[in-house]
């Protein structure tokens, strides 16, 4: 069975940057997509980057471009969320999913989640103003 699990989520105010860990168990993320998503209060889940498992292949969405990098350490099983610059409207649960195929052309669709098979409980992240 496998589990993600999300850790990292706090309270810090904007501007400041914020690292979140997902840890996968039951199957090695080696040669697995890895993605992230971002559900804000009161809103629908929304993507916010995935990797590969080539050199330099990451998607962003365009909101958090330049100021998000997603990394993963396959001996560890952990993929990172690095979130710099942070704002309210970053506010919100993030999850960590994973699934057996890197797609970057199908995460421009509106809703990319069924891109990924496997999800994470999610960990809260709030900013303050």
């Amino acid at each position: 069975q496998v589990q993600l699990v999300e850790s990292g989520g706090g309270l810090v105010k904007a501007g400041e940057s914020l690292r979140l860990s997902c840890t996968a168990s039951g199957r090695a993320i080696f040669q697995h997509a890895m993605g992230w998503f971002h559900q804000a209060p009161g809103r629908e889940r929304q993507f916010v980057g995935a990797i590969g498992w080539t050199v330099d292949s990451t998607h962003y969405a365009d909101s958090v471009k330049g100021r998000f990098t997603i990394a993963r350490d396959d001996a560890k099983d952990t993929v990172y969320l690095q979130m710099t610059s942070l704002t309210p409207a970053d506010t919100g649960v993030y999850y960590c999913a994973m699934d057996n195929t890197y797609y970057p052309s199908g995460y421009h669709v509106a809703d990319p989640s069924p891109l990924f098979r496997y999800w994470g409980q999610g960990t809260q992240v709030t900013v303050s103003s």
